[in-house]
């Protein structure tokens, strides 16, 4: 009985929507996490009679035909870009963007990993890194006699030098954008890296056109919202619950043809 496989590929289905909606719900706190939505799609059609074709000699045409559908599918976990909340932490090296792009960090093989985790810090050689210790690019050192840092919108970085008045400029933040930002490959530790399907990344001084703004002492909320991730949860645990039915109910029947005689 097809309703048998047909209503596995849906158990499996929602399962994989339960781990996404999970993931989503665990990552509640995390910062900068941008929540995912599954997308499915159905599989392929057995034609039983084929729409379109002729039944007759006369040349009269089957309007609709008969095809049977043989289940669902996972066809994508689509990444939702959406600006999330932002809350104050008044610490001097914690940078939100506030609209489009991504910090470009260095990672230890040489590659160029993209976040909008601002959670930074300074190494012992005074630079600027992520929680892991990788670079921020393009690479800023703040001099060891600065009293306080200023990071303003456009991402100068401005050090306050002990017995000066005026402000110095150690370096200037860029930020990354991709034609298709759903399309970059999520590493873990909120880090994403470039593929085929993102595109090639273009870089400008944040406040540029189509580019956010740099905001200190602020860093940017998960955007998942918790009342929405349990109805989906509900929704999901339900669907997988008629799923399972239908091959109780096809088991079943399986069963009377059975003791038939």
């Amino acid at each position: 009985m097809r309703s048998l496989s047909i209503g596995a590929t849906g158990m499996l289905a929602q399962q994989q929507n339960v781990e996404v909606i999970s993931n989503n719900l665990a990552n509640m706190n995390t910062t900068a996490f941008q929540r995912r939505r599954t997308e499915f799609h159905d599989l392929l059609y057995q034609n039983i009679r084929r729409v379109g074709s002729t039944s007759a000699d006369d040349g009269s045409v089957v309007p609709a035909g008969v095809q049977l559908g043989l289940g669902v599918k996972l066809a994508s976990v689509y990444r939702i870009h959406e600006q999330g909340n932002l809350t104050a932490t008044d610490n001097t090296f914690d940078l939100a963007i506030q609209g489009n792009g991504f910090f470009q960090i260095t990672l230890p093989d040489g590659q160029t990993a993209y976040t909008r985790d601002g959670t930074f810090q300074l190494n012992g050689d005074g630079e600027l890194v992520t929680h892991d210790g990788y670079l921020v690019q393009p690479g800023l050192t703040i001099p060891a006699n600065a009293v306080d840092v200023t990071v303003n919108s456009s991402g100068e970085v401005l050090a306050k030098i002990d017995g000066q008045v005026d402000l110095q400029n150690v370096g200037q933040l860029t930020l990354a954008n991709f034609p298709n930002t759903a399309g970059l490959s999520a590493q873990g530790s909120n880090y994403y890296l470039q593929t085929p399907a993102s595109g090639q990344p273009a870089t400008a001084v944040p406040g540029s056109t189509g580019y956010g703004s740099i905001l200190q002492g602020f860093l940017e909320t998960s955007n998942v919202n918790a009342v929405s991730e349990v109805t989906n949860l509900i929704s999901a645990q339900r669907a997988y619950e008629m799923n399972s039915k239908v091959i109780s109910t096809s088991d079943e029947m399986m069963g009377t043809l059975s003791q038939m005689r």
